[in-house]
């Protein structure tokens, strides 16, 4: 049976994409891998044709929960690259390594964000 942790996770994670306007799921897949892991995909497209796409990959060990791998992009609705938070290794002079953020001309050192953090910065940029 999953584990307690990872089910409240997912029920936030429901919570807060579930409260989002003029968008839809393309794709909403919970994958229990394990009683202790999980894998998540989910596309959100937006009204205006923006589209966000998260990954996951989520474990409970020693009593937290821990990402072993994270994508968070988000794109216009011409399909160019808004911003991605990953952690992918392949920024190794990065401060927060593996953790960074893709902008449109650059990468820059960030930790990682949650799925509400993410959300909001959405949110402020359809505001501009």
């Amino acid at each position: 049976m999953l584990h307690d942790e990872l089910i409240k996770y997912l029920s936030n994670i429901e919570i807060i994409l579930h409260e989002l306007k003029d968008a839809y799921f393309e794709r909403y897949d919970e994958e229990i891998l394990a009683d202790d892991r999980i894998n998540l995909r989910v596309r959100i497209r937006f009204l205006k044709g923006e589209l966000l796409e998260i990954n996951e990959a989520v474990i409970y060990k020693k009593k937290q929960l821990q990402h072993l791998n994270y994508r968070y992009h988000f794109q216009n609705e011409k399909n160019e690259l808004v911003f991605r938070y990953d952690n992918t290794p392949h920024f190794p002079e990065l401060d927060s390594f593996p953790h960074h953020k893709h902008l449109p001309d650059k990468v820059i050192s960030n930790e990682q964000p949650s799925i509400s953090k993410v959300i909001k910065e959405i949110k402020s940029i359809g505001k501009k």
